[in-house]
């Protein structure tokens, strides 16, 4: 265990081992709690991001987006890893390959 100074201001700054442990940088948040033997817990805070930050996010460069009707058909299809995902379970004509 290191020990840590205090400036005149109450601050204190934490050992870089210690940020990289909590995986906090500048800017970073950590949460605070207080326990009951006197100790005290740092946690990082995760910042929370916009559900349209993962849009796009397995997408290859020049690969056609499957249509939601598309991703349906696939999931209702039962595939897991066999056969073709895009075929349709009823036969008829088969969805375009991505990219294809």
């Amino acid at each position: 265990m290191s020990a840590i100074k205090i400036d005149t201001k109450g601050r204190v700054a934490l050992p870089q081992e210690v940020l990289r442990h909590l995986g906090v940088g500048p800017g970073g948040k950590l949460a605070v709690n207080l326990r009951s033997d006197g100790a005290v817990a740092l946690r990082a805070v995760r910042g929370t991001r916009p559900t349209s930050d993962a849009f796009g996010m397995f997408k290859h460069s020049g690969d056609r987006s499957l249509s939601v009707e598309e991703l349906g058909d696939a999931a209702s299809s039962g595939w897991a890893g066999g056969g073709d995902p895009l075929l349709p379970a009823e036969g008829g004509e088969k969805v375009p390959r991505r990219g294809g």
